[in-house]
């Protein structure tokens, strides 16, 4: 009996098998199987705490109380705090300052790695090191160099005549300290430019260089009508993604100065974390962290819109 029922169940599973395979080669199945992990951590980590942070910000939530629903109340009221108007305007300084010198210091690096070089290898792995290490484990170092006692940049500047002693309080006032993010964001936020331009550069055909290069165009007159055009997509990505996380940036600001000196700093990150969490008001810290998503969500619609037009 058991040797009769062995041709029949392997029957069985290479029927199965085969079943399998067939649902498998089909692209209807096939494609939702494949991105149902990802949409499932989207909902999960995206879609999940966004409907949370919204929920919270057309309500009076507070810790240890229930809320109720005010509508955008907590939106209106935001202009009555000072420290509120303080960092919608550090927001746009120091995103706007940042992606700028980004977008220049990006382009000449990776016109600069396009070069033969020595070690070209070498040096293309060093320049993804900003980018590669912990935000918090550089920052930190950072922290250190702009110390009022013990600062690297200080020492530096004193000893090439370029300051005068003992150097300025990098994080304790007001103007220095803006130029400290922004320079630490510039310096982890650059390998991504440079990178992602360079692979741009990479991909544009010599011919095009050969024929400006035949018609007397010189190095300026080849950059400007032949390198950017063709780089217009690429720094538009490149732009769009820089702005989101430079208005989004938490890290390096509430390492370095911790939003002060006198709210000198705050961004929407670092103030939504103090007034939600430390003051407990989770309503208006919501709110200040999703104040500028209209703004943002045009932003990416018009990039894409670019993008997407000039690929056409």
């Amino acid at each position: 009996m058991a040797i009769g029922t062995l041709p029949v169940t392997a029957t069985a599973r290479g029927s199965l098998r085969t079943r399998v395979r067939e649902l498998l080669d089909r692209e209807a199945i096939l494609g939702p199987l494949f991105i149902t992990p990802a949409l499932i951590l989207i909902l999960l980590l995206v879609a999940y705490p966004f409907c949370m942070a919204l929920y919270f910000a057309l309500s009076n939530a507070f810790i240890g109380r229930p809320s109720t629903f005010i509508g955008i109340r907590n939106f209106v009221r935001l202009w009555d705090s000072d420290a509120f108007r303080q960092t919608f305007q550090n927001s746009f300084v120091f995103t706007a300052s940042a992606v700028a010198i980004k977008v220049v210091l990006g382009i000449s690096l990776a016109l600069l790695l396009n070069q033969q070089l020595w070690f070209k290898r070498v040096i293309r792995g060093a320049v993804l090191l900003p980018w590669v290490i912990p935000t918090a484990l550089s920052t930190l170092g950072w922290w250190w160099m702009f110390n009022s006692l013990y600062s690297v940049v200080n020492w530096t500047g004193i000893s090439l005549g370029l300051m005068s002693p003992p150097g300025p309080n990098w994080l304790g006032q007001r103007y220095y300290a803006m130029t400290a993010v922004v320079l630490v964001n510039v310096w982890r936020g650059l390998p991504f430019f440079a990178i992602t331009i360079l692979a741009g550069l990479v991909s544009i055909p010599q011919e095009l260089y050969e024929a400006a290069e035949a018609d007397g165009a010189g190095a300026l007159a080849r950059f400007w009508y032949v390198t950017l055009p063709m780089l217009k997509g690429v720094l538009a990505i490149v732009v769009l993604f820089s702005t989101i996380f430079t208005f989004s940036d938490f890290n390096i600001v509430y390492i370095l100065t911790h939003g002060g000196p006198i709210n000198a700093t705050h961004l929407f990150a670092t103030l939504a974390r103090q007034v939600g969490i430390d003051s407990g008001r989770i309503g208006e810290g919501a709110a200040i962290s999703l104040y500028l998503f209209p703004l943002l969500a045009l932003i990416v619609f018009a990039q894409l819109r670019y993008v997407r037009n000039q690929a056409n």
